[in-house]
């Protein structure tokens, strides 16, 4: 045995005689622990250290928690109480607002405390609390899209456009098919909800090749992550996906569009009505499809680059 494995039991042999010493003299005399510790040379924290218990260094974690008005009260207890805090219809908060909420209430605890407890519980991220609209959406994966054919991945985003003589906007909804940029499809009106969405995705889909596997990816708009839209591109066989928050560049094609008809069209036209930038609108998407060139598809259009691949899509029989 060598000279540090003798020296270290005898550290520990030490500190539990001396740990012992102190608890027969507490037991017989009416000495506080404090004295004795001070007597015998042993620190506090030597004292109530203990090597291991149940799994775990240290002093089991207390079940009681002192409250102002009924005095002790089980850890059941304060469960209830978190449960309770977080039942408001406003509140979700961690453990550390928690504890406040917890100690307006009488509760005597820390944040360390409460930590534990909501950890053990589940009560940290409860899959008790209600699911929103759109619970379960299925995120992106990858921020750069790579196709290899097009009607692999379409993107599709709304962009509002300016009235002046009416003072109000109006809403332009377009799907952009990512390989070939091309416009596949768009809808002007005045409010696009989910009924638009859907006419507009199976005015495409009966219009163009079905592939036999496709990628709608879209923002969290409310109109994008409706019930009724899911369920529609879910029956019709394809996978919707979504943007995380504030992440445009996950959208950037559909973006990049509109951008480019923002310096196009509403930074150079002087239109005033509904009715006139409808029909530019009209005018500027065939234009768009094939004579403007396209940088990123090698300075050809988006029907030239359409007219290249589209022996690549695997076709599927038509949708009932």
């Amino acid at each position: 045995m060598g000279n540090s494995e003798r020296t270290s039991k005898k550290k520990v042999w030490n500190r539990r005689s001396k740990k012992n010493l102190v608890d027969r003299f507490f037991e017989k005399y009416t000495v506080s622990i404090k004295d004795l510790l001070k007597y015998v040379g042993l620190s506090e924290s030597s004292y109530y250290y203990k090597e291991k218990l149940n799994g775990r260094k240290g002093v089991l974690p207390g079940k009681q928690t002192n409250h102002s008005k009924d005095g002790l009260v089980e850890e059941r207890t304060v469960v209830e109480a978190i449960k309770g805090v977080l039942e408001h219809e406003f509140i979700d908060c961690g453990y550390r607002i928690m504890t406040k909420y917890l100690q307006r209430k009488g509760y005597k605890i820390n944040h360390k405390k409460v930590y534990r407890i909501m950890s053990n519980t589940g009560l940290l991220k409860p899959n008790s609390r209600i699911k929103r609209s759109g619970g379960g959406r299925k995120f992106v994966r990858f921020r750069k899209v790579h196709t290899s054919h097009p009607m692999e991945c379409l993107e599709m985003d709304i962009k509002m456009v300016w009235i002046p003589n009416m003072g109000k906007n109006a809403y332009l909804l377009s799907v952009i098919d990512v390989h070939t940029r091309k416009i596949l499809g768009y809808t002007f009106v005045f409010n696009v909800k989910q009924k638009e969405v859907i006419e507009l995705l199976s005015t495409i889909i009966d219009q163009y090749p079905t592939p036999e596997s496709l990628i709608i990816r879209s923002d969290n708009g409310s109109q994008f992550i409706a019930r009724n839209v899911r369920d529609y591109i879910h029956l019709v066989g394809f996978e919707q996906e979504f943007t995380h928050v504030a992440t445009s560049e996950e959208n950037a094609h559909i973006e990049a569009y509109h951008g480019t008809l923002k310096r196009d069209i509403f930074d150079r036209v002087d239109y005033r009505t509904f009715g006139e930038i409808q029909q530019i609108i009209k005018r500027y998407v065939p234009f768009y499809n094939s004579e403007r060139l396209h940088g990123l598809l090698g300075r050809i259009t988006p029907n030239e680059k359409w007219k290249q691949d589209q022996h690549l899509i695997k076709k599927l029989g038509k949708i009932a």
